[in-house]
């Protein structure tokens, strides 16, 4: 058996590191940098190349040297607008409709690129421990969904490794940081090329448990990155009447001097962006001299900046902390050196971050750790992670009934019970959902099956209890169960149900900025399900009321459930309660007027049978 290795697998770079006992070790790329730039590159010749050579060659090849792929991990190619716009690459869709890149006659997934990425550093690591590497935990976003988890994994597969665990990078950054001994609360703030992540966690005599974790998958260096090129290429267009994005070479070294400037910005307050010949009209040749500062940098990414702070609140409120209760905030990703983000930092917690984490290193670090865990060597810590949203299955009107919450430990396993909407019904649909919205239409389908032979009973008798259960990776399985007759059916289901990243955000941000219109749709579906039961009630009462009653004792409750059930589906929910509220009376008198007739049917009869026995007798006595 081969050894394990940890890896951070990153938007922009990636790094490795292994246990050797008690020690862990950050793998040197082999290109100097203990970093490998997350870049493959085709060339005309049919060579590969991958990481820092890659990278330096991408002004000549810009439309065949892929980077920031992990933007594409899991995702469809209509998702993808936004990165299709700031790439020099080509992307195009596959036969399933998934984002891919074109290069020359070929499309690549992917995973594919993420694996030639993973081979090299495969074989860097099995150069450098003298020994077959066969295993790996991968690190990724918190908020990656299972599409992207499982993309991941294939990548890992495809590149000759076993996966072990798909490990969140800010739970993996906490491993790297914190002596398993101490006893903290840890925020663990993620900011790298190309997603956001906030984590809480606490450590306890070894047990590292993730109390709530969010973020944006959207959200990046690469955004900053992309402010400064528009920026550039927006004063080069006022000066010269020319569009530089319309030629590929001049748009790559545009954006490598873009990350090359908001680099040097972290370390000094002006930098000098210098592109000559970048172009060339009638009259010659153009060149791009430029200078920005710190503060027009920070004026650029401001907003992007202050999108970090609702995530962080948001994981601080789940995981019921406030930032006195935090005894470590640790900066992961390289983008956490831009120093409006350490501000931002520092006001959001009221301290000051810590400084002894290189951000580039720990999370490979931590995966490492993991590794050696999962391996055996390791048995002092163990490690409890957490589901990034709630999940649950839609009932009567259109509602999601939650049952494993945003932020329940996994692995876990829930159950509720449920019953039927309708009279000797036989089949029900369960409709698998996810996401923070209280309707249907608010949350993502991960999928539906039927439980069927529920032997016939009125509504509300049968108990069929509904199981959601995730495992440690992540994987769930859902199953329904009828209490009498015990048939069962369930499926599996991916966690986030092949969310993209913006639509994972996008649900988080709906159900804050939609709560007010969530309530009033709320009370609409809590209106109709009254009605229907007092329609429901209505009908029952009926039934035994046309045989038992004279007409005007109950047309006046078949006329107010006519008009309840007409009103029913409309919008106006007063009209509905009011409705409702009317019936619901009339309901109650016909049902006691029944009562009296039952009882006074029962007297009647005893007072005739007295009254023939007296006629009888007097008869006689004639």
């Amino acid at each position: 058996m081969g050894r394990a290795i940890g890896i951070d697998l990153g938007t922009t770079n990636s790094c490795m590191a292994v246990s050797d006992g008690s020690e862990i070790i950050v793998i040197s790329s082999g290109e100097g940098p203990r970093v490998m730039p997350s870049v493959v590159a085709f060339t005309s010749k049919g060579e590969r190349l991958v990481g820092l050579v890659a990278k330096r060659q991408a002004i000549t090849n810009p439309r065949n040297t892929i980077s920031s792929i992990k933007r594409l991990m899991g995702r469809k190619y209509e998702e993808v607008e936004q990165e299709r716009q700031n790439v020099a690459y080509e992307i195009k869709p596959n036969e399933k409709g998934d984002a891919s890149v074109r290069v020359f006659d070929r499309l690549y997934t992917p995973p594919e690129i993420s694996a030639i990425i993973l081979q090299r550093l495969k074989a860097r690591a099995e150069e450098y421990l003298g020994e077959e590497v066969t295993d790996a935990v991968v690190t990724v976003p918190a908020y990656f969904n299972e599409v992207q988890r499982e993309a991941t994994k294939a990548a890992g597969r495809i590149a000759g490794f076993e996966v072990k665990r798909v490990l969140n990078e800010p739970t993996a950054a906490s491993l790297g940081f914190m002596e398993p001994t101490e006893r903290k609360n840890i925020a663990v703030f993620d900011l790298g090329g190309g997603t956001f992540d906030i984590s809480i966690l606490q450590l306890v005599n070894g047990i590292f448990e993730v109390k709530a974790t969010s973020g944006n998958t959207h959200l990046g260096g690469d955004d900053f990155d992309q402010r400064i090129v528009e920026w550039i290429l927006g004063e080069f267009r006022r000066d010269n009447d020319m569009d530089l994005s319309e030629d590929p070479v001049a748009l790559q070294r545009v954006r490598e001097a873009a990350e090359r400037a908001k680099c040097e910005l972290s370390s000094t307050l002006e930098a000098r962006i210098n592109l000559p010949f970048i172009a060339s009209d009638e009259e010659g040749p153009k060149h791009l001299e430029l200078s920005i500062t710190r503060g027009l940098l920070e004026s650029l990414i401001e907003d992007l900046v202050e999108l970090t702070r609702l995530p962080c609140e948001d994981a601080l409120r789940e995981a019921e902390k406030t930032p006195d209760d935090i005894d470590h905030v640790i900066l992961v990703g390289g983008s956490t050196r831009v120093p409006l983000v350490r501000k931002q930092v520092e006001e959001i917690f009221q301290q000051r971050p810590a400084h002894n984490v290189n951000p580039d290193e720990v999370v490979a670090i931590g995966a490492a750790v993991e590794a050696s865990v999962l391996t055996g060597q390791r048995k002092d810590l163990v490690l409890l992670d957490v589901t990034p949203l709630s999940l649950g299955v839609e009932t009567l009107g259109g509602v999601m009934a939650p049952i494993l919450e945003k932020n329940s430990p996994i692995p876990a396993k829930k159950s509720r019970m449920f019953t039927t909407a309708v009279d000797n019904q036989q089949v029900v649909n369960v409709h698998v959902l996810q996401g923070e919205r209280e309707l249907v239409e608010g949350n993502r389908s991960l999928g539906r099956f039927e439980l069927v032979g529920i032997p016939p009973a009125r509504r509300g008798v049968p108990r069929i209890e509904v199981s959601f259960e995730i495992d440690a990776n992540g994987i769930l399985n859902v199953s329904a169960m009828d209490a009498v007759t015990g048939r069962a059916q369930g499926m599996k289901v991916n966690p986030s149900g092949g969310l993209t990243e913006e639509e994972i955000n996008e649900l988080i941000r709906e159900a804050a900025a939609n709560a007010e219109e969530d309530r009033n749709r709320m009370k609409l579906v809590e209106a109709r399900n009254a009605a229907d039961q007092v329609i429901y009630d209505a009908e029952k009462v009926l039934e035994t009321a046309r045989k038992e009653l004279e007409k005007e004792s109950w047309q006046e409750l078949e006329t107010a459930a006519t008009s309840l059930r007409e009103c029913r589906d409309s919008e106006d929910r007063i009209r509905i309660a009011k409705e409702t509220s009317r019936t619901s009376s009339l309901v109650s008198q016909t049902s006691k007027l029944l009562d009296i007739v039952h009882s006074g049917s029962v007297e009647q009869q005893d007072d005739d049978e007295v009254y023939v026995l007296e006629e009888d007798t007097e008869e006689q006595e004639q």
